[in-house]
């Protein structure tokens, strides 16, 4: 079997019985289950939410983005070997965490397959949720340049590129593009400051002025969680993206939980420890994917300028990475994967079928 086989690059196709078209990212596709399959599954199941819940599948995907496009190396290889499985998994993981510790539910329900969550409708909070903990990436470039606000907080002189921040910040930016806010521009991941979702709390989706500062403290709470566990593995948890929305549980009670993923090597940083000791980073993340493809590409511009899409999209299309890098992304995922769960990630030989098995007798979902 080769590594290429075990690899799902397609997940829009499958035989899933839905309401209406499949919705797909560039990781995800979400298939939304008819009114009386919901129905029947939140009966059957047992599911924790409102009955007439609107209920999918989802399914992740093993394709590789970066730079805003999708990447595929030598030898028919169109994905990330265990990418998929590794990002679920530590999704799972760090949920559970959080639900034990009493900070909040997810969007997740069940758990059918290592590519698959049954999940329900949220109604998301427009926001793009990042913490930092230390300076990098972006925000080192534009502190480099002598800016010295971000999304309304004052920062100091004298910071050095990757250095630990004095605390934890919430530089939150908008998700999708939301019209009508004053000072908000009108265009998605736009960076905005905390007085303007206080003052503008109905247009993001929170359901109270009261709800800001729940988001806030869930986010931080989540993000200490996260870097707790993984500081008991050597690892520093740099930055990451949390995404929230609202429910309705069985007994008609609202509530904030979280959504997308949490923690994972494509939503955050991720450092190995010993070696930021030493003054090196060394990423255990998607970052170590974006490093090594600016120094593969000739010209790293295509990939940093956003003015020059097109060429992008067709370097990605058109070139075929080395299949050595490609391997080496997998390493990383499965690797980090495992050391938070403490399992050995499940790869199966034919993906494709064992979801579509997943999903027939106990399910019946398949068309």
């Amino acid at each position: 079997m080769s590594a290429a086989a075990q690899v799902l690059a397609v997940n829009d196709d499958l035989p899933i019985r839905t309401s209406g078209p499949v919705h797909s990212g560039k990781v995800r596709s979400v298939y939304w289950l008819s009114p009386t399959d919901s129905q029947r599954l939140i009966r059957q199941e047992g599911y924790n939410v409102a009955p007439d819940a609107s209920l999918a599948v989802m399914v992740i995907s093993d394709r590789l983005s970066a730079f805003d496009c999708i990447w595929h190396a030598e030898d028919g290889m169109r994905g990330v070997p265990g990418k998929g499985a590794a990002l679920n998994a530590i999704s799972n993981h760090w949920f559970g965490l959080f639900r034990e510790q009493g900070l909040a539910d997810s969007h997740i329900l069940d758990i059918p397959h290592p590519l698959v969550w049954i999940v329900q409708k949220a109604r998301p909070v427009m926001i793009e949720a990042i913490a930092r903990q230390y300076i990098t990436g972006s925000m080192w470039r534009a502190y480099e340049a002598g800016e010295r606000e971000f999304c309304g907080i004052a920062m100091p002189d004298g910071l050095h590129r990757d250095q630990r921040l004095p605390e934890l910040l919430i530089t939150p930016s908008t998700k999708g593009i939301l019209r009508g806010i004053p000072g908000v521009p009108e265009a998605d991941d736009v960076n905005i400051q905390r007085d303007d979702i206080i003052n503008n709390a109905a247009a993001f989706n929170f359901a109270s002025t009261g709800d800001v500062d729940r988001y806030e403290q869930l986010l931080r709470e989540g993000f200490d969680v996260i870097s707790d566990a993984l500081a008991q593995l050597d690892q520093v948890f740099v930055d990451t993206k949390f995404e929230f929305g609202y429910v309705t549980d069985a007994s008609g009670q609202d509530k904030l939980i979280y959504m997308d993923e949490v923690g994972t090597p494509d939503s955050s940083r991720i450092w190995d420890g010993p070696s930021y000791r030493e003054g090196n980073v060394v990423e255990n993340s998607k970052e170590h994917f974006r490093q090594a493809l600016l120094h593969h590409v000739p010209d790293p511009d295509v990939l940093l300028n956003k003015t020059r899409m097109t060429e992008r999209l067709a370097l990605a299309s058109n070139n075929a990475l080395p299949l050595e890098l490609m391997m080496q992304v997998s390493e990383v995922y499965r690797g980090i994967a495992e050391r938070v769960t403490g399992k050995p990630l499940p790869l199966g030989d034919d993906p494709r079928a064992e979801i579509i098995d997943a999903l027939s007798d106990r399910y019946q979902l398949i068309e």
